[in-house]
């Protein structure tokens, strides 16, 4: 095992942890904040990844389709919760997870109805070679691009919720919803901005991801559940929170996959190691966050006070 096969791994597993953090911050200033589960968080990343392989297809420009898929995406999320979601907000979370879900099967048949079950979406050619990161090292520059752009949105979410007047109304919401309202919070319009930036958010990683992972109909649900798992971790409302927790599942799931096989290839037959590792590895995110639960049963960060 070589130092330059951990360095890429570790790198593949912050790249995946970063577009984690672009679902989960979303997802988690909706539930913690609106007190809202939203299952159909997933199709919005499937939407925008979507919509981002049709503009680039327009466009004749991977920047250019990019770029355009991001407003459009928030645009249908804040119309999404001004005529559907803000019907559920006084409902039980049972019924929100009814009607989110319901949610998912409508936008996957639109979807298939629109654009077929999948589509093509290649990455610029411009960056679809490797870059060498030290002496002996290649990594691909596309990856790189992926892992820049994750940590400057990353940054940028920080400064909006920390810095500005609109993030301190977002920070009271997510910590105490009721002494918002009495303070004059207007929280139908804190609601709807809150559900268009999570909804950019999730075009951000459908687009980026959408070329290593495949544009197809369904692609939300299975990473919907990590983002779960993420702001489980980091602690409901809590971008700081979603950022380390991110990073975290992203490692151990990316280094685990990785380097389990190796592992027990070292005590078991090859046929035994090639089918356990990545068995345990799919579960390791889990049992992370069964870890934290244990020691801080509200999360890493949690934001409510």
């Amino acid at each position: 095992m070589s130092w330059v096969l951990i360095v890429e791994q570790s790198l593949n597993g912050l790249q995946f942890g970063l577009m984690l953090f672009l679902l989960a911050a979303g997802l988690t200033l909706v539930f913690g904040v609106m007190d809202m589960i939203n299952l159909a968080h997933g199709s919005l990343y499937m939407l925008g990844a979507f919509l981002a392989a049709a503009l680039v297809q327009a466009t004749g420009s991977f920047a250019l389709g990019v770029l355009l898929a991001i407003p459009a995406t928030a645009a249908i999320g804040m119309l999404l919760e001004m005529s559907v979601l803000r019907t559920l907000y006084a409902r039980d979370h049972l019924s929100q997870v009814l009607a989110t879900f319901a949610l998912i099967l409508i936008f996957n048949e639109a979807v298939r109805i629109v654009w077929g079950s999948d589509m093509p979406l290649a990455m610029p050619a411009a960056l679809s070679g490797p870059v060498e990161l030290l002496p002996g090292m290649f990594y691909p520059a596309y990856r790189l691009l992926i892992i820049g752009v994750g940590a400057a949105v990353a940054a940028l979410l920080y400064l909006l919720v920390a810095r500005t007047k609109i993030g301190m109304r977002v920070r009271a919401g997510a910590s105490n919803r009721e002494m918002a309202l009495a303070m004059g919070v207007d929280i139908r319009r804190l609601f709807t901005l809150l559900f268009g930036v999570g909804a950019g958010l999730c075009a951000v990683a459908g687009a980026l991801l959408g070329p290593l992972l495949a544009v197809q109909v369904g692609m939300g649900e299975n990473i919907l559940i990590l983002a779960f798992v993420v702001i489980v971790i980091g602690g409901i409302g809590s971008i700081r929170g979603a950022l380390v927790g991110a990073v975290l599942v992203g490692l151990v799931d990316t280094i685990g996959r990785a380097f389990l096989p190796l592992l027990f290839g070292l005590f078991f037959q090859p046929r035994v190691a090639s089918a356990a590792g990545p068995a345990i590895a799919s579960v390791l995110a889990y049992l992370l966050m069964v870890a934290v639960l244990v020691f801080r049963p509200r999360g890493l960060f949690p934001a409510r006070g």
